[in-house]
């Protein structure tokens, strides 16, 4: 099967040029994405687990008291939502975990997974989300319960770094949109399992129904940390760190599961590194500055 790639070049003026690539949907490259993808459910299941574990009265219970005796205070009613969780520690728990990913993918994230590669950013990240649904599940004061959020924060830093870049790179060019997309949807399911889980583990009378709905984010985070031990890196990632160019090239007709020639593509993609390598000191003033790229400027803020 034929794939194309659009490549736009500003010395042609912005042109765009039709790419024919050799290649087809390997099941190893499925296989691949699909481990990779469950950075994406870790991501959706985080964000929406925390809603529903902030509300349950155990958990309130232990960790926000004050919170909970608004809620259920004779005078409850009288007050909204708002006011009844108007707690500047409830809202670090469920903040922490964006400000670490923010830190994270910003600080450190971005160098690692530039500097050597998608699977050790995945690796990290794996681990960063194990260790904050342990640290989480078995909280036993806020304090704790706020650094199992963070943990899972700097997970959410380096796999959101790392997976999309993984996904757009193993895929074939003509389906690099399918695959990538793989990551918003895998999120979508992660959110829809924490919603099931979270109305699961409500009805827990023992109380400890929040440890379940923070734990099982450790499930899908096993599947990435395991995975991506085993994954390849891609060949962009090891063009980038200057890796010798015949094991590219096997690694490549591996993926794309043929013996025909990859030449023309491994070519692009060290003409693509280059260019990132030219420009690496100023990409953020080129990103501000350079009209071209503002309507994804726009779109991306």
């Amino acid at each position: 099967m034929a794939v194309g790639f659009a490549v736009t070049g500003p010395e042609a003026g912005g042109e765009v040029a039709e790419r024919r690539y050799g290649g087809r949907v390997t099941t190893f490259v499925a296989l691949s994405c699909v481990t990779a993808a469950m950075g994406g459910a870790i991501f959706g299941y985080d964000i929406q687990t925390a809603g529903g574990v902030s509300s349950m009265d155990a958990f309130l219970g232990d960790f926000f008291p004050d919170v909970y005796r608004r809620m259920k205070g004779a005078a409850a009613g009288a007050v909204s939502n708002y006011c009844k969780f108007d707690s500047q520690l409830l809202t670090l728990f469920t903040s922490s975990l964006y400000i670490a990913g923010l830190l994270t993918a910003v600080l450190l994230a971005s160098w690692v997974t530039a500097r050597h590669g998608r699977r050790p950013s995945m690796v990290l990240g794996g681990a960063g989300y194990l260790a904050g649904a342990a640290v989480s599940g078995g909280a036993v004061n806020v304090f704790m319960a706020i650094l199992g959020r963070a943990l899972l924060g700097v997970g959410l830093g380096f796999a959101n770094q790392a997976v999309p870049l993984y996904l757009s790179e193993m895929a074939p060019a003509r389906y690099r949109g399918m695959f990538s997309n793989g990551f918003q949807f895998s999120l979508c399911l992660g959110a829809l399992l924490a919603t099931v889980v979270n109305y699961g583990a409500e009805k827990i009378t023992a109380g400890w129904g929040w440890r379940l709905s923070l734990g099982l984010a450790g499930v899908p985070a096993v599947l990435l940390t395991v995975g991506a031990i085993f994954l390849p890196e891609t060949p962009n990632s090891l063009v980038q760190q200057g890796r010798d160019r015949g094991e590219v090239r096997a690694l490549l007709r591996r993926i794309r599961g043929t013996d025909a020639a990859v030449d023309q593509e491994l070519d692009d993609i060290v003409a693509a590194a280059n260019a990132v390598a030219q420009g690496e000191k100023n990409g953020l003033r080129l990103i501000l500055t350079n009209r071209r790229y503002r309507p994804q400027l726009a779109m991306a803020s």
